[in-house]
């Protein structure tokens, strides 16, 4: 019988463990709030004690037992720190999936004419992207070669010109671009011409066979600055920080990953069809 009791408590002791690595985690955490969240994070912390408590005496553990308990974690997060850092990495790509969620069919439905691959791939992938920026320079070759390895793949240009006034503009003559159905061969000269100026945008728009005149005209339109706010919109709301950000099914990825991360996340997105 007494075998049976300790059999049955087992997974009451794995809960109060759960707990109490929450606790430290939220510790770990709120221990540096912001202004805003202090009050929310203390609320928290104060839950996860009191649901430890509740789950160390659900277990039936004794004061010494719970100690012990206590000791046992600590020395495993003082020995694996990384396991925090884990952990609140998954927290926040759980958190910001579910804000994806909520916003999915605004961030998978292009600007007219800002995509390329397969209009009708299996995945969607959508790069937020700014012409000033240097890792999205980086990244256009293995996008490229993405789309030419996968001819399944449907690509959503979102312009996200977030590090400079020039940014602005090119993002606004890459928008043009898109009305005029030549928003990749603006986009391929933009980043080949370097960073964004008056003569690099002119030269790329030259380069990409815009017509000028119409090009300029709609880069001053209040459509292109309502897609451009929207985008800027869309970061806030989803929690991403900056370019260039892919969204890849449920995966939020940041940075120049490289086509193999690419290509993994790809295939990930289908698996999860």
């Amino acid at each position: 019988m007494n075998d049976t009791v300790k059999n049955n408590r087992i997974p009451l002791i794995i809960a109060a463990l759960g707990a109490l690595v929450l606790i430290i985690v939220g510790l770990y955490l709120f221990d540096r709030p912001s202004p805003d969240t202090s009050a929310t994070a203390g609320a928290k912390a104060e839950l996860a004690a009191i649901a430890a408590d509740s789950a160390v005496a659900a277990a039936g553990m004794s004061d010494a037992q719970r100690e012990a308990t206590k000791a046992l974690v600590r020395a495993t997060l003082l020995e694996n720190p990384e396991i925090i850092t884990e952990a609140v990495e998954i927290l926040q790509q759980r958190e910001s999936a579910k804000r994806l969620s909520s916003v999915q069919d605004k961030v998978t439905t292009p600007f007219p004419g800002a995509e390329a691959g397969n209009p009708k791939g299996d995945v969607t992938l959508v790069e937020f992207t700014d012409y000033s920026c240097g890792f999205c320079r980086a990244s256009v070759a293995d996008v490229k070669r993405l789309l030419k390895d996968d001819g399944n793949i449907r690509l959503i240009y979102r312009e996200l010109p977030i590090l400079s006034p020039a940014s602005r503009e090119a993002a606004a003559w890459a928008l043009a671009a898109a009305a005029q159905g030549k928003h990749q061969a603006f986009h391929d000269a933009m980043f080949a011409a370097g960073p964004p100026s008056p003569a690099t945008i002119r030269a790329a728009a030259t380069k990409a066979g815009l017509n000028m005149a119409a090009a300029q005209s709609f880069a001053a339109s209040p459509k292109v600055k309502a897609e451009i706010e929207g985008n800027l919109a869309l970061m806030q709301q989803v929690g991403f920080n900056g370019t260039p950000t892919f969204v890849i099914g449920s995966q939020i990825l940041e940075g120049a990953l490289g086509y193999d991360a690419l290509k993994d996340a790809v295939a990930k997105a289908r698996k999860q069809k």
